[in-house]
């Protein structure tokens, strides 16, 4: 069966009676199926109006969880945003950052997912809605494995929230494969960088992806370069120490050593990147 609710009180109210599956932009979903039909139930939420655009109020950016990879780019946002809308380039063509949806990028729960470690560089919390209510959990929480997230089979991703925390501060994303465009990563990094007016960085946050089954903030160098001058050698305190929680594998698009290596090479060039916006 196939529903298409235009409000989202009506997608949850069928998700909770059908329990079918969710179908926002497709990008994911069509290609995961292979020469198979769709089968099942099917909720598609494309129309629900309410969940696209990106607001704000004091606490939060608000980015709808049907928003594209498209309207990320051509929306005017702080420079911390800088990181999030380069991911946006980088997720396949144009036509699939035209159709794409953040809430999309998130649920399915690639470890190559692009969209990822610039949000939780961000501090990114997402919001579930079902029948029962709404919840809030940090993306960290989220996204538990590959494929894998805390969300229950009635509830739509309804919002990414960005706390209003850093908005001046200088972003960047970079990313590794084996091609410049329409490629999935081999690795890539996301970089947060705010200073103060004698020049220490106050705040530092680091995330790399597909190079482990969920993307992660390197918590252990973001504690060394806080505190550190904001200048070219900022990028020498990066140590392999730093990057030990990473567990990259092996398949068709690298080694596991490689992957480290150039996650460590990548974090750097990302922090020198960051200094020179700062």
């Amino acid at each position: 069966m196939y529903f298409r609710p235009n409000t989202l009180s009506e997608a949850v109210n069928l998700l909770a009676a059908s329990r079918g599956k969710v179908l926002a932009g497709g990008t994911d979903v069509f290609p995961s199926l292979g020469d198979a039909p769709l089968s099942g139930t099917v909720v598609d939420i494309s129309a629900l109006r309410e969940l696209r655009g990106i607001s704000e109020d004091d606490q939060y950016f608000r980015i709808g969880g049907l928003t594209t990879w498209t309207d990320i780019t051509l929306k005017r946002l702080p420079r911390c945003f800088d990181g999030l809308k380069a991911a946006a380039y980088e997720i396949g063509g144009v036509q699939i950052q035209n159709r794409g949806t953040v809430a999309g990028n998130l649920c399915n729960a690639s470890p190559a997912a692009d969209g990822v470690p610039p949000l939780l560089a961000l501090d990114a919390e997402v919001e579930l809605v079902s029948q029962t209510g709404t919840r809030q959990l940090p993306l960290a929480d989220f996204i538990v494995g590959n494929r894998k997230t805390l969300r229950q089979p009635g509830e739509i991703l309804s919002q990414v929230l960005v706390p209003r925390s850093i908005e001046n501060a200088a972003s960047t994303f970079l990313k590794l494969g084996s091609r410049s465009f329409l490629v999935i990563s081999i690795t890539m990094v996301a970089v947060v960088l705010q200073k103060d007016r004698p020049g220490l960085i106050t705040d530092a946050r680091v995330s790399v992806g597909s190079c482990s089954v969920v993307a992660k903030r390197l918590r252990l160098l973001e504690q060394a370069l806080v505190g550190a001058p904001a200048g070219p050698r900022l990028s020498r305190l990066v140590t392999q120490e730093h990057l030990e929680d990473l567990a990259p594998i092996t398949d068709v698009r690298g080694p596991d050593w490689f992957r480290q290596h150039a996650a460590w090479m990548l974090v750097g060039r990302a922090i020198d990147a960051c200094v020179e916006n700062l």
